[in-house]
């Protein structure tokens, strides 16, 4: 792997390391980074935030073929917009954080991961390719 592959591996890994952070343990990465506590709407907004740094870090993953990047950016959106489609989704339905553009958010977080989906199924069925939210080595 050349200089650049590293670095870019190093920035994808570093930077999905972060958005699982974000995810699992919000407000302690806000204290961190901070250098104070997240609370009320916050707490959602770094969980959606640290969603779509995953996805980043996942679509920025260097791969062995420079043909593969479209498919890598699918891979990342489709990492990024199901998780976000659940996670919006259960908010919704725990109603506190509810704002009149929640549920067409869900919707349209769901109709943005179907199209995704099919896409990365099109372009894996004709390259024969893993798992959307594997990291290729």
């Amino acid at each position: 792997m050349d200089a650049m592959k590293r670095v870019l591996a190093l920035a994808a890994v570093s930077e999905a390391a972060t958005g699982l952070a974000l995810v699992i343990v919000p407000s302690f990465v806000g204290r961190l980074l901070l250098g104070a506590e997240l609370t009320g709407v916050s707490i959602p907004v770094a969980r959606v935030t640290g969603l779509s740094v995953i996805g980043l870090g996942l679509a920025c993953w260097p791969g062995g073929d420079a043909d593969r990047g479209l498919a890598r950016a699918i891979r990342g959106m489709l990492c990024y917009s199901v998780p976000v489609t659940v996670y919006l989704a259960c908010l919704g339905i725990g109603r506190k954080w509810a704002g009149p553009l929640l549920w067409p958010a869900v919707v349209a977080h769901a109709l943005l991961s179907f199209l995704l989906a099919r896409a990365w199924l099109k372009d894996r069925q004709s390259t024969g390719q893993k798992a959307p939210c594997r990291v290729e080595k």
